[in-house]
């Protein structure tokens, strides 16, 4: 892998984690996205963490995040999650999540639950504790990890799987597997691209995890081009609604104000359209069958933000009845 290709893993990562970090905490960090109340909503407190980091000038960062999350138990009201991405090795890797952690907890006075993600290309490299001790005095930090390599064992896991960090993981994986060749990269960020349409993801789920793909498989520009083509002929030939095409165009182009308006409105009559139906499609792709009761239940429902936010849950929830439990509290706001 080139060191342009590996400094970009940085941007794409980091904003696809602002976008789903409910649902990268649920794939990489199950027990904490239990013990999170995800019902009071959370808050990104990375601008705070930018002065951390500025402040301690320790060496390059790769992808750090800072979230006040609130517990279910009540014990402690919120904490801190503290979140990097690491996409290259690092010698003082441990020592610097050690800094960041105790920086973090003199500024806030609160638990600060750091977490790491290794998206190296070096399989034993698992740096997760740093410490020293001397004259009976001893400091000692050991923190989770996930290291991504560590998926290409449990490949058939990420396609069962409806988490978009499965596709993530898949994307980071085979953009480090294809560095030697661009056509076999194309192949596969085709496979992925198509892969967001069958497993029934919603259009904000499509067009983040694209631009996450695209991203991150960086291709020269003419078979780029070629990717592009091939995307719009899969939309074309499975009737699709064009939501990435029609944004694209929009946005290079250019719509008078009365076309815009005229296309905002058909293009918000097709997403709710479209919403249930991928929200249905997501359902039965989960559970197999679904009750026609809450097929209709779903069709009844108009506002866009309730259709996405099922869709949504519906790739969390691991039984039908907590999703129309969840359900019927949003309907009822």
């Amino acid at each position: 892998m080139t060191n342009k290709e590996q400094s970009d893993f940085d941007s794409p990562w980091k904003d696809i984690l602002e976008s789903y970090f409910m649902e990268f905490m649920a794939f990489f960090f199950p027990q904490a996205y239990r013990d999170i109340d995800w019902s009071r909503k959370y808050e990104s407190l990375d601008n705070e963490l930018q002065q951390i980091v500025q402040d301690s000038e320790i060496g390059k960062r790769m992808v750090d995040k800072l979230v006040k999350v609130y517990l279910k138990d009540g014990k402690e009201s919120w904490v801190l999650v503290h979140i990097e991405v690491q996409s290259q090795r690092e010698i003082d890797f441990a020592k610097r999540m050690y800094i960041y952690n105790y920086q973090i907890f003199d500024r806030y006075d609160r638990f600060v639950i750091s977490l790491a993600v290794l998206g190296d290309e070096h399989p034993l490299w698992k740096p997760n504790k740093f410490g020293y001790n001397m004259w009976g005095f001893k400091v000692e930090m050991e923190f989770p990890i996930v290291k991504l390599l560590d998926y290409r064992d449990r490949w058939s896991e990420l396609e069962r799987s409806l988490n978009p960090f499965a596709i993530v993981v898949m994307a980071h994986l085979k953009t480090q597997e294809t560095s030697d060749s661009y056509e076999d990269r194309k192949r596969w960020k085709s496979n992925l691209a198509r892969l967001l349409y069958e497993r029934g993801y919603g259009r904000d789920y499509i067009i983040q995890l694209l631009k996450f793909i695209d991203w991150i498989m960086y291709l020269p520009e003419e078979i780029n081009k070629g990717f592009w083509q091939e995307i719009r002929e899969y939309e074309e030939g499975n009737f699709m609604p064009y939501v990435l095409s029609i944004e694209r165009i929009a946005q290079k182009e250019g719509f008078e104000k009365g076309m815009q308006e005229g296309l905002q409105q058909g293009l918000q009559q097709g997403i709710q359209r479209e919403t249930k139906r991928l929200l249905i499609q997501a359902l039965n792709i989960k559970f197999e069958k679904i009750p026609e009761d809450l097929i209709e239940k779903i069709n009844n429902i108009t506002n866009v933000e309730a259709l996405e936010a099922l869709h949504r849950y519906a790739i969390l929830c691991d039984s039908i009845e907590k999703f129309e439990n969840e359900m019927n509290s949003i309907i009822s706001k």
